[in-house]
C-alpha cells in the first residue's frame, strides 16, 4: 500500500484521542486569507506528499539551486535579507500597470529587467516559495511545488492539534508558479506569472471501492491565483494594496478564439493565429509556460522559443502525472527531447507557428504533431 496513505491513516488514528481531550477548551477559528503557502515548508530529499517534478529533473544545473533543492535555512536567510531591503522599494515604481488581452493579464513595469529580477525573486521567497529554476540570464524563474494551506478549514480541532500533527491536514492539491520577464522596449519589462496545479486522486481496483493508493494528476490552470500574485507583486513593488487589487480586478475582455491547427499531410502541420507577431509571441509564451514544457531560452528577434519536454518515464514511476499530455502507443521519441517553437509573422494581423527539432529542422514526427495539438488546445483556453 502507498506509504503516504499509510502515514496519513496512522496519524489520523493518533489524532482522535488528542482531539477528544482538547474538546472542552477549543474555540472556532476562521481564516481571512484565501492564499497562504508560507506554512508549506521545505524539505531536503524525496517527499511523498509532493508530486514528482517532471520539469526540472534534467534541467541545466546552473538554473537550479545547489544540491538540487533548497533548504529552509536558505529560504529563511533570503527572506530576512529581502525584508531588510524592502524599505528601498516602498516608494513605488512609476509607470506600473496591468495589461490585458482577452482573459490574460500581465504586469508592465517601466524599469529594466536586470533591476526587477532580484525584487521578483525576493517576492516569491517572501510568499513562502522555494525556487527550483533561477535564471537571471533568461529572465525565468520557477517555484517548487507548494500547498495552499488557506484551503484547510480553520476549525477548533486544527487550532488545537494542527501545530503538533500538521501532516494530518492536507488539501491534496499542489501549485507551482512560473515567472517570465520579457523585454519589449528599452527600460520597459513585461512580467508574466503562470500557475500549474496538481491534485492527488485515489486509485481503486475492480474488487473494491477502497482507496488502495494515490496518484498525482494535473488539474486545470487557475487564472484567479495568477491574478492574486500579480496584485501582490504590484504591492511588493510599491503600489498600495487597494490600487493593485482594483487594477487586477478590472473586467477582462471577451474571449475570442484565434488559433487554428492546419494539418498538411501525415504528421505535418502548423498553427495559424489571427494576430500580429507581438501578440502571437506573447500568447505562445504563455501557452508554453502553462503546459508541461520548460522554456530554456528564447530569441524574440528571430521568433524562436527553445523548449524542453521531460516525459514522466524519464523521471521514474510517476504514472498519471501529466502523462495524458501525449497519447499514442509509441512515445519513445518524446522522451527528454528539445524543440524549437517558431513564430513567424505573415501579415499585420496574422502569424504562423511551427515546430522544429533541436537542430532547426522540421519536426514532422508524431511528437511534433502532438506538440502543435497541445499548443492549439492551450491557446483556446
Amino acid at each position: 500500500m502507498n506509504l503516504l496513505l499509510l502515514s496519513r491513516r496512522w496519524l489520523s488514528l493518533l489524532a482522535l484521542p488528542m482531539a477528544a481531550l482538547a474538546l472542552i477548551s477549543c474555540k472556532s477559528v476562521t481564516s481571512n486569507d484565501t492564499v497562504d503557502y508560507k506554512s508549506s515548508g521545505a524539505v531536503r530529499g524525496p517527499n511523498l506528499s509532493y508530486p514528482p517534478d517532471l520539469i526540472t529533473a534534467q534541467a541545466d544545473r546552473r538554473y537550479i539551486v545547489q544540491d538540487g533543492t533548497a533548504t529552509m535555512s536558505e529560504y529563511n536567510a533570503a527572506v530576512k535579507k529581502s525584508a531588510q531591503m524592502r524599505t528601498n522599494v516602498m516608494t513605488g515604481i512609476p509607470g506600473m500597470r496591468i495589461a490585458k488581452d482577452g482573459e490574460r493579464r500581465w504586469l508592465v513595469v517601466e524599469k529594466p529587467a536586470p533591476e526587477l529580477y532580484p525584487q521578483v525573486k525576493d517576492f516569491w521567497q517572501e510568499n513562502g516559495f522555494l525556487l527550483v529554476v533561477d535564471s537571471p540570464s533568461t529572465g525565468i524563474m520557477e517555484t517548487d511545488w507548494a500547498e495552499n494551506r488557506a484551503k484547510i478549514a480553520q476549525d477548533w480541532i486544527r487550532s488545537t492539534i494542527g501545530g503538533a500533527l500538521d501532516s494530518i491536514y492536507d488539501t491534496g492539491e499542489r501549485d507551482k508558479y512560473k515567472t517570465r520577464l520579457e523585454v519589449t522596449k528599452p527600460s520597459e519589462t513585461e512580467i508574466y506569472i503562470t500557475q500549474r496545479g496538481a491534485i492527488e486522486k485515489c486509485v481503486t481496483d475492480s474488487t473494491t471501492t477502497a482507496c488502495n493508493s494515490t496518484i498525482w494528476t494535473s488539474r486545470p490552470n487557475d487564472p484567479e491565483l495568477e491574478a492574486v500574485f500579480l496584485a501582490r507583486l504590484m504591492e511588493r513593488l510599491g503600489m498600495t494594496q487597494e490600487q493593485a487589487k482594483a487594477m487586477v480586478a478590472a473586467p477582462l475582455g471577451p474571449k475570442t478564439p484565434k488559433a487554428k491547427f492546419v494539418q498538411e499531410g501525415n504528421n505535418k502541420g502548423y498553427i495559424e493565429l489571427s494576430a500580429g507577431f507581438d501578440r502571437s509571441w506573447r500568447d505562445i509564451g504563455l501557452a508554453l509556460d502553462r503546459s508541461n514544457f520548460t522554456v530554456e531560452d528564447r530569441n524574440r528577434s528571430q521568433g524562436v522559443y527553445f523548449v524542453r519536454y521531460v516525459n514522466a518515464k524519464d523521471v521514474g514511476d510517476s504514472k498519471g502525472f501529466f502523462s495524458n499530455l501525449f497519447s499514442g502507443k509509441d512515445d519513445s521519441k518524446l522522451q527528454a527531447k528539445k524543440y524549437q517553437v517558431i513564430v513567424k509573422s505573415t501579415g499585420e494581423n496574422s502569424s504562423n507557428v511551427y515546430v522544429q527539432d533541436a537542430d532547426g529542422k522540421p519536426e514532422n514526427t508524431p511528437a511534433g504533431f502532438q506538440l502543435l495539438t497541445l499548443l492549439t488546445e492551450q491557446l483556446a483556453k
